[in-house]
């Protein structure tokens, strides 16, 4: 896991390249963000249902809550 500082040199470094980028590099790029974002989401949510249905674990967290929650980490990140 980086260090904030890190992740910062690394953001910047990337939108470095990022503006003199082609439009279509853009794109892909964006795609391909998106696709792990998707595939993020859909473990998450299988975990979560595996969590839920295991009789022994204490799962009281209603799955709207876990999405806002995962929203606003991604926000964060973003910004």
């Amino acid at each position: 896991m980086k260090t904030e500082r890190e992740r910062e040199e690394l953001i910047k470094a990337m939108n470095v390249l990022l503006n003199h980028a082609y439009d279509s590099v853009l794109d892909d790029v964006y795609a391909f963000l998106q696709k792990i974002e998707d595939e993020e989401d859909e473990e998450d949510l299988k975990a979560y249902e595996i969590a839920k249905n295991d009789p022994e674990s204490n799962i009281f967290i209603a799955w709207e809550d876990i999405k806002k929650e995962i929203a606003d980490e991604r926000k964060k990140d973003v910004a």
